[in-house]
């Protein structure tokens, strides 16, 4: 019996299979979810998830396409998991996007306005808008969770703006728990590690990042995919009922130094 079985819910973010969402899709699959998936516009995007979540066993996946930054293409997915389902019961909201330009050190005093409002949209206000759009959805409760990393808290030099719009996220979903409590919804973040995910690349020194958290986190190592992908399972699960509007670090204790 797994700790998922009966449940149903949206995975949205994964590129390859080395995204994070890859992982959290892959421990809520063991667990006996139900999980239903998006992929970025365009067919080679669509192959790309398709060729990945076969890896998982899902050779017929639910899958469409989903422009985040469209209002229009989040009601159409939305709507069409109404009429497909009825009803879901947890969300993944796993994407985050800034201008590879921007993420650099030294660079972050540069950032111009409309990299810097793109980056807080995409990784931040979308969160917002795929809950407001999944409460409908769920009639009986449920679950959200958010992907996001210490450079929300912290200056971690090329996360740049990408720390600033995780810092929107974490706030997002403290408001969403605030707000959806009372309807049996929770709300919350995972801090994970520096993984070499699509997204993490394109920040500056990501190689110099996991090298100085391996040797300074008290587990001697990196976080691993399982490792976030677990810890999102107990937080969509019916074990962590009493858990919203938290951010749980899980960066092999990288987090609880102060050197």
């Amino acid at each position: 019996m797994g700790l998922m079985d009966g449940k149903r819910g949206l995975v949205v973010g994964i590129a390859n299979d080395h995204s994070y969402a890859y992982f959290l899709a892959e421990s809520l699959l063991a667990q006996g979810a139900e999980c239903l998936f998006t992929h970025l516009p365009g067919d080679k995007m669509k192959r790309r998830v398709a060729k990945a979540l076969s890896q998982l066993g899902q050779d017929d996946p639910w899958l469409e396409s989903m422009d985040a930054s469209s209002d229009e293409d989040l009601d159409r997915v939305f709507n069409k998991i109404g009429e497909d389902f009825g009803k879901m019961d947890f969300l993944v909201h796993s994407i985050a996007y800034a201008d590879k330009e921007w993420l650099s050190v030294g660079n972050f005093t540069k950032t111009p306005r409309a990299a810097y409002c793109q980056a807080l949209d995409i990784s931040a206000y979308t969160y917002l808008a795929m809950a407001n759009r999944s409460v409908p959805l769920m009639s009986d409760g449920g679950s959200m969770l958010a992907m996001s990393y210490y450079g929300s808290v912290k200056a971690v030099p090329g996360y740049n703006v990408m720390g600033v719009a995780k810092a929107a996220l974490e706030s997002t979903s403290r408001y969403l728990a605030y707000e959806l409590g009372p309807k049996n919804i929770r709300v919350n973040t995972i801090s994970g590690g520096p993984l070499r995910t699509m997204s993490a690349l394109a920040v500056g020194g990501l190689t110099e990042i996991m090298d100085w958290t391996r040797k300074k986190s008290p587990l001697g190592r990196n976080v691993t995919g399982k490792d976030v992908g677990d810890a999102a399972v107990f937080l969509l699960s019916d074990l962590s009922s009493g858990i919203t509007g938290q951010n749980i670090y899980v960066d092999c204790g990288y987090s609880a130094m102060g050197i």
